[in-house]
């Protein structure tokens, strides 16, 4: 018993120890889409020495609840049980021989469906280890059907203008749901809406409202679909159908007394195009003698007379409706602002004209103001040579500093000093009653000012000068010249005059 006891301890360690050697490799987990084709690996890694493989068995694992769907055993052959029948085979040729090899046991499905998506089990049985087992998790993805569609193939403007669903765009049945988009330059608004089918897919619906008119008419809208990355676009073409927009052409504000060839032409934009214009005078009749009416345009044949002035009216209607333009024509006696050619000139124009002939006068006006006030200020500083003061130097020649002759008596011959004067008194020689004598050199002007007698006057004082008023100024040392005699009296003279 004993022995036994022994023998089955040695046993029971030896499968441990196999069985650290073995090991079922698996993936784990794949996918597809379906329709696709899907392998799910098995491959049985044997240990040394190998142990003997019974039976190999796939099992789907759902909420749970396992279910049989292939077995491989090297006795009884190849079995796949139903609903995988058709669907499910063994890769390796090897498996289904008489004598068979199980160490690769992955299975192929052909075609998946939406309830493939599980987790599959690959069982080995062996003697004397065991079991081994592994496991790999299906997904299977859905790819939606999508599609664009126009609400109505016409779409009708009315007055109301209220936002109405122009486009659908769907992306069914997709697993996972796709994202949708709008592209346009339409200003409306999308709505989105999710499905959850009982297969496990979704439906994704996005309507686009806008309201219609004239300006969504030949609009481009596209449906961008996003479903794993992948995007798929869908576009159309708005077909808005509106009443007629009228509007007059030709009455170009110039008809005047006997103009020839004007015409008025009744133009619309309208979807579908106007079938029918009806032309009439507010408040009067067309005159049937000077009127022709062709298509939309209403010529008059005859000068233009104060008979055609009034307002015209075109009625213009399409399958949808009728609506109006209306202009007003008046008659002057002669043309406004015309050219030759009958033309009418604008008056912007004009005023464009005189405003840059205005600009450039006043430019050439300033720089002449400026040019003449530069020349008097230049000039002006050349003759003048005394102060800003309200007092004026009147020297003794009898001249101011800007040459004017002052009126005044003339200057007596016996000159009267300053009591205060230490200096030596030497004036310079003054050849007569109205001023100096100039010698032969030339003294600088402002220098020669100096030595000149000056006395001041204020502004508005009377003329009538005492001779104690009289001063001279002088140089510290003046200097006789060669041609100067001194006299006894401490006068001097010229020998210029002496001997002549």
């Amino acid at each position: 018993m004993a022995m036994c006891a022994g023998i089955w301890i040695l046993l029971v360690a030896l499968h441990v120890q196999d069985g650290n050697g073995q090991m079922v490799q698996m993936d784990s987990s794949k996918s597809g889409f379906v329709g696709s084709r899907a392998e799910l690996r098995c491959i049985f890694i044997n240990s040394n020495p190998p142990v003997k493989i019974s039976q190999v068995t796939w099992q789907k694992l759902l909420n749970g609840t396992k279910q049989n769907v292939a077995i491989a055993n090297p006795a009884l052959g190849v079995s796949v049980l139903p609903p995988f029948k058709e669907r499910v085979s063994f890769k390796q040729q090897a498996v289904r021989l008489r004598t068979p090899s199980l160490e690769d046991t992955t299975i192929v499905f052909s075609s998946l469906q939406l309830s493939d998506e599980a987790a599959y089990i690959c069982e080995y049985t062996t003697f004397p280890a065991g079991n081994r087992e592994n496991m790999v998790n299906l997904t299977v993805f859905a790819r939606p059907m999508t599609h664009m569609t126009l609400t109505t193939p016409t779409i009708v403007a009315r007055a109301s203008k209220r936002k109405m669903t122009v486009a659908t765009c769907v992306s069914a049945n997709g697993k996972p749901p796709s994202v949708i988009k709008w592209e346009t330059r339409l200003k409306g608004e999308a709505t989105f809406e999710e499905t959850r089918n009982q297969n496990g897919t979704v439906t994704v619906r996005s309507n686009y409202l806008v309201a219609p008119s004239r300006e969504t008419h030949k609009q481009k809208l596209t449906c961008i679909v996003t479903y794993q990355g992948e995007k798929i676009k869908d576009s159309v073409v708005l077909n808005v159908q509106y009443e007629p927009d009228v509007k007059i052409e030709g009455f170009d504000g110039n008809w005047y007394l006997n103009r020839p060839n004007v015409q008025l032409t009744c133009r619309a934009d309208a979807n579908p195009p106007v079938t029918i214009y009806q032309w009439k005078l507010l408040n009067g009749s067309l005159p049937s003698s000077n009127v022709e009416i062709k298509n939309n345009t209403l010529f008059f044949k005859a000068p233009v007379t104060y008979d055609l002035a009034g307002t015209y009216v075109c009625d213009a209607t399409n399958g949808i409706g009728t609506r109006t333009g209306i202009v007003d024509v008046n008659i002057t006696e002669f043309p406004n602002n015309s050219r030759s050619d009958g033309q009418e000139i604008h008056q912007e124009v004009h005023n464009t004209g005189a405003a840059i002939g205005a600009a450039v006068g006043g430019v050439a006006l300033l720089g002449v103001a400026a040019i003449l006030l530069f020349v008097f200020l230049r000039r002006r500083q050349r003759t003048f040579k005394g102060d800003y003061s309200t007092k004026k130097h009147v020297f003794g020649n009898g001249y101011s500093k800007a040459g004017g002759l002052p009126a005044h008596p003339p200057i007596p011959k016996n000159l009267q000093y300053p009591d205060d004067s230490d200096d030596e008194k030497k004036p310079a020689q003054i050849s007569g009653p109205g001023g100096f004598e100039a010698s032969e050199r030339d003294f600088d002007g402002e220098q020669e000012d100096l030595k000149r007698p000056y006395f001041t006057v204020d502004e508005g004082e009377s003329r009538e000068y005492d001779e104690r008023t009289l001063a001279f100024q002088y140089d510290p040392e003046p200097e006789i010249a060669d041609d100067m005699i001194s006299q006894t009296d401490g006068s001097v003279i010229s020998k210029k005059e002496w001997y002549v």
